[in-house]
């Protein structure tokens, strides 16, 4: 065979090589380029149905809020909650996200309103709009907070600019901002008529339906698993399981714990505080879900369900009016929550030999939550006394805030017409 023929042969086969490495190259990027695209997929996926989740939250509080407080003002429960979410939502859109996440001066951002920019500096793989609608359900929800411990003696005027500045100015996906501003509210505001006595001693007011606080609760507690897990924004980050799984323990120690308490405490078991237990270990879980273990999990929702009884009852001495308990469930339970991570935290909590830097670090945290949100929001609902009013009148408290404020009743037909039976 001819060293010509020998060499053509070569060649044919070093051809044939070069384009099998080509075309299998050329498919294992295209294989790396469609794993990456699925992931992102799954990830967008996953946030925005995190996020579906946590809107459903709104009608969880608005329920637990309703049938916590009397039936004359149900309607103007809901008009709250539905204002908070569709103010809010525009008001969000509009300034809110841009100065959470745009980029600025490492205190406020000053770009990406009418979400305008393209937000690089947060290096999102996901698309921007799934972030933001993510952020919009959660600002939603620190506003409404409020509403329960401000219920059946707010101006719904006043409560509307209240709404709009908070998410615009004040919201932080913590659930401290909502406690601590709801403190401030219900400071200002002063107690519902009725609700105290000269010697200081609290009567209870009953709210008009325990089934739909519960159905508030349950509502709730389902909304918690695309609150806490969905914060990843990463359907392929598996810590997904494990925080859905602290989540719902400390959910159910909190509202055992808050029987038990109550049933030695007042010789029943008290469902209201046993639905608000519940809600104080969901809240107590939150800061540390991903950061501690199953049993300190049980831990947290159980200290958690017992401090919110304790804590109604000294806001109650205090004078300070809480219809719903959101001040107890969370702000009081919210700081403890981000202090228990210093504690049980599995990577620098001090019970797993980390050391108290991370205990300092959280203390500092709620600390400074506490002075942001409570001391602005004392400014604000001042500032909307003294402008609006923030308290209804005398007689339409009396009358009820659905009548009031609305020109409706929720429940006509369980209503005594007194002009008719006059």
């Amino acid at each position: 065979m001819s060293s010509r023929v020998m060499s053509s042969k070569a060649l044919k086969v070093i051809l044939t090589t070069f384009m099998l490495v080509i075309l299998f190259s050329g498919m294992v990027f295209a294989q790396e380029d469609q794993a990456a695209a699925n992931a992102i997929a799954i990830d967008t996926m996953w946030t925005l149905i995190a996020a579906f989740l946590v809107f459903f939250m709104q009608a969880g509080f608005a329920m637990v809020e309703a049938g916590f407080t009397r039936a004359k003002n149900a309607g103007n429960i809901i008009m709250k909650n539905m204002m908070d979410f569709a103010s809010g939502s525009l008001v969000f859109w509009a300034v809110g996200f841009a100065f959470m996440f745009g980029a600025g001066n490492g205190f406020i951002g000053s770009t990406g309103y009418f979400l305008q920019d393209t937000f690089a500096n947060l290096g999102l793989d996901i698309p921007i709009a799934a972030f933001f609608i993510f952020q919009t359900v959660f600002a939603a929800t620190a506003a409404t907070i409020v509403s329960g411990a401000m219920a059946e003696r707010t101006n719904f005027s006043g409560y509307l600019a209240y709404s709009v500045v908070i998410t615009a100015f004040i919201s932080t996906v913590v659930h401290s901002v909502g406690g601590w501003a709801a403190l401030a509210g219900a400071i200002v505001l002063g107690p519902r008529i009725g609700k105290y006595n000269e010697d200081g001693s609290a009567n209870a007011l009953p709210g008009h339906n325990l089934l739909m606080a519960a159905l508030g609760v349950f509502i709730l507690w389902f909304g918690w698993f695309g609150f806490n897990p969905g914060s990843t924004v990463a359907g392929t980050d598996l810590s997904i399981a494990p925080i859905a799984v602290t989540t719902n323990l400390a959910a159910a120690a909190g509202a055992v714990m808050a029987m038990i308490v109550s049933w030695i405490k007042y010789g029943k078991a008290d469902v209201s505080m046993t639905l608000n237990g519940a809600l104080a270990g969901l809240v107590g879980i939150t800061a540390g879900t991903a950061a501690v273990g199953n049993l300190s999990a049980v831990i947290i929702g159980g200290i958690a369900g017992i401090i919110v009884i304790y804590s109604v009852e000294f806001f109650d001495k205090l004078q300070i009016d809480d219809p719903v308990g959101a001040v107890s469930v969370h702000g009081v339970c919210g700081a403890f929550g981000t202090i228990a991570v210093g504690f049980f935290a599995t990577e620098g909590g001090l019970l797993f030999g980390g050391g108290v830097s991370l205990l300092i670090t959280q203390i500092i945290g709620v600390v400074a939550v506490f002075f942001w949100a409570f001391g602005l929001g004392y400014i604000l609902f001042k500032a909307i006394d003294a402008v609006i009013g923030l308290r209804v009148s005398r007689e339409d408290e009396i009358e009820g805030l659905d009548y009031s404020e609305h020109g409706t009743d929720s429940y006509p037909d369980f209503m005594v017409n007194i002009k008719t039976d006059k």
